[in-house]
């Protein structure tokens, strides 16, 4: 009982995904080619609207629902690690056609191939946990 509000944040965010096409492969190949300005229009929103919520935040010292402070911590600066991560994560993307977010949504729409590329996340995920360390950062 205590996580049925991010069981039901994940399934308003499933419906969002679906009926806005953020999760439609042929959206996300209409995006690499640059032939429809849909995905951009979703992302820009997504990171104007994130950014808006971190200055208001910031701002007015908001807390969370338990009543603590929210922190940010600052990332390091580097040019290499995020670009080699984008690209590492951008390949995958356009391989895939689907990123992380929408992986569940598409499982959830009744795609079960989509537990192919579930599966090369995760495992991608525990392969970056195991090397970690031994990565420069």
């Amino acid at each position: 009982m205590k996580y049925l509000k991010f069981f039901v944040i994940g399934i308003i965010f499933g419906i969002v995904m679906y009926k806005s096409e953020a999760a439609s492969w042929f959206r996300i190949y209409e995006m690499f080619r640059f032939e429809s300005f849909h995905m951009y229009g979703i992302m820009g929103s997504a990171l104007a609207l994130g950014v808006l919520g971190v200055y208001l935040i910031k701002k007015f010292r908001l807390r969370s629902i338990d009543g603590e402070p929210i922190k940010f911590t600052p990332k390091e600066k580097g040019f290499h690690r995020y670009m080699y991560g984008g690209l590492i994560f951008g390949l995958g993307w356009a391989l895939a056609g689907s990123c992380p977010g929408p992986i569940y949504t598409l499982i959830g729409a009744g795609y079960i191939s989509i537990i192919v590329v579930l599966i090369g996340a995760l495992l991608g995920t525990f392969i970056y946990g195991l090397l970690r360390d031994k990565l420069p950062h």
